[in-house]
């Protein structure tokens, strides 16, 4: 069955990025001149998804105007002459079809993908966390997507290498690859956030998964988990245990913008390889360089 669509929590509150996020969503934070949300919904827009479900929470109803038609400002534009500008929002309004689902009480990322239960229905689906930005050629949702389709339309979970002396921040998974892979493994077992000692692996998720709707019933039943919330990492291991979870390491450069550091390094990753501002990026650079005496 063909997935069309996506599930991205947006629910929290972005504490590290206060006082900005006093009254901005962190997803709207702007990298150069597109917020982080924009990234997020062009990869699962650029893998086929027709429809994007967002769980949100009080103060973000910007994440879902910036993907709506403003038509005053349209008309602004218009009568300015500044096409260009008008045929940029205009498309950016036309990107895909948006829903949004409040999740009332902030009680994990488990609860976070329940919530859209409803509207996802008896379907296969995909979740894509709305801090994380993982850019290549190929969006890695649709390399998850082309392993499910591969094994049955297997649940599948993104993992890529990481510091084994950072599994602390991360999901890490457990398994063993398939025959004729070094990509594709069958998950056992994901720990949350794992001390290094305790580690499975060093194969850990950024926040990409493609889910059979057996997910939902698995997450009825688990009970709160770590920090008082219902973890996603509990319902996929007891998924694990009556089904098929493949996890593959994709290709493509992640960056976690949902920190001051990971926002930063996007920040100037991001003008050095678009060719409008990689040039000015490289002068202030240097610039700076020279102005601080860095070594």
């Amino acid at each position: 069955m063909k997935i069309r669509r996506a599930v991205i929590p947006v629910a929290g509150k972005g504490t590290r990025f206060l006082p900005a996020t006093k009254q901005v969503p962190k997803e709207m934070i702007p990298i150069i001149n597109l917020p982080m949300i924009h990234y997020v919904v062009e990869e699962a827009i650029l893998s086929g998804i027709e429809q994007v479900i967002f769980i949100t929470s009080s103060g973000k109803n910007a994440i879902e105007d910036y993907f709506d038609r403003n038509f005053e400002l349209e008309e602004f534009l218009m009568k300015s002459g500044k096409i260009k500008e008008l045929e940029m929002i205009q498309e950016i309004g036309k990107m895909v079809e948006v829903t949004s689902i409040r999740q009332k009480e902030q009680l994990g990322l488990g609860h976070a993908v329940l919530c859209a239960k409803d509207i996802v229905g008896n379907e296969p689906f995909v979740v894509i966390l709305g801090d994380e930005i993982v850019r290549g050629p190929n969006p890695v949702t649709k390399q998850l997507m082309k392993v499910s389709e591969q094994n049955n339309n297997a649940n599948v979970i993104g993992v890529m290498e990481v510091d084994p002396m950072e599994t602390y921040k991360y999901g890490v998974v457990k398994g063993s690859f398939i025959e004729g892979s070094t990509k594709t493994m069958r998950m056992t077992t994901m720990v949350e956030k794992p001390k290094p000692a305790d580690a499975p692996s060093n194969l850990a998720t950024p926040g990409r998964y493609i889910f059979r709707p057996e997910i939902f019933d698995a997450l009825k039943v688990i009970p709160k988990g770590v920090g008082g919330e219902y973890q996603l990492t509990d319902a996929i291991n007891l998924l694990a245990k009556e089904s098929e979870v493949y996890a593959h390491i994709f290709e493509g450069q992640r960056f976690d913008t949902g920190n001051i550091e990971g926002y930063l390094n996007a920040t100037v990753e991001f003008a050095l390889m678009n060719k409008d501002s990689e040039a000015m990026m490289k002068k202030i650079i240097k610039e700076k360089i020279e102005k601080y005496n860095i070594k």
